[in-house]
């Protein structure tokens, strides 16, 4: 929490983990599992994390005014080397200690209703046609800005090719050419995928890269997407549905509301 600074979600903090963490793989962040009451897929990882947060939040080592966006408390940020969750958490949340024998696979965050559209969006997404696809994700790119020359989904042999190539305006008048590659994948984005379409933009002289993807990245293809005088823009199935939302693009938002503890404590 204290490398992205100030206030941050859970969203952000599982990502810097997935991402960036030598203790947790990414497969532990990414592994899904299926309900045997629902059967919809479920994340863990998700569980044990808000379960941890949980704990930290009432030990005071984090601060939270709606249990969504979190901050480090004063106790928070002087923690250094010999932290230890065992005698510094465990003897504040003692009671824990009954209530992890109940932990259920049914357990999720809980803006997982909020954002049960994304998984809809991203399911119709991958069985779209290709050609609707691509209008899509011309749309949607031309949504943030990008000016997409109508030759697009030029191929070459061997290097991966472009799904499309445009320009990107600054505020300050300055044009950039950009290269575009649209994957609907359901597994992860490797690095030598990556350095395929590096490959395919040195063809159009592009300055820089959009890859969007419908699933997500590895660690050693978000590594590779940094490396060089040329920075990759990583879009992720999940940052996709973000700017679905953003722009309103083919989609309507909804107005709910979620009952407060009052409601729901028991007396």
């Amino acid at each position: 929490m204290g490398m992205l600074g100030g206030k941050v979600t859970r969203k952000e903090i599982r990502r810097e983990i997935r991402d960036h963490s030598n203790l947790i793989s990414e497969e532990t962040v990414d592994e899904t599992r299926i309900s045997k009451k629902t059967g919809a897929k479920y994340y863990p990882f998700q569980y044990r994390f808000n379960f941890a947060v949980k704990h930290l939040i009432t030990a005071g080592y984090i601060n939270t005014d709606d249990n969504r966006i979190l901050e480090l408390s004063e106790k928070g940020r002087s923690i250094d080397s010999h932290f230890d969750p065992k005698k510094d958490v465990w003897p504040m949340v003692h009671e824990a200690e009954s209530s992890k024998s109940e932990m259920s696979e049914d357990e999720s965050e809980e803006d997982t209703e909020i954002e049960s559209w994304k998984e809809n969006l991203l399911g119709y997404l991958i069985k779209m046609q290709p050609q609707k696809f691509e209008l899509f994700s011309r749309g949607l790119l031309t949504h943030m800005g990008v000016d997409l020359d109508e030759n697009v989904g030029v191929r070459y042999v061997g290097d991966g090719g472009l799904d499309g190539f445009g320009y990107i305006t600054s505020d300050d008048f300055r044009t950039t050419r950009v290269a575009l590659q649209a994957k609907r994948w359901e597994g992860k984005v490797s690095a030598p995928e990556i350095d395929k379409f590096r490959g395919a933009m040195d063809k159009y002289n592009a300055e820089y890269g959009i890859f969007i993807t419908t699933s997500d990245f590895t660690r050693e293809a978000i590594k590779t997407a940094k490396v060089g005088t040329r920075v990759i823009t990583l879009i992720n199935g999940d940052q996709i549905c973000d700017l679905v939302a953003k722009y309103e693009y083919y989609v309507e938002p909804v107005t709910t509301y979620k009952l407060g503890s009052f409601y729901t404590d028991k007396d």
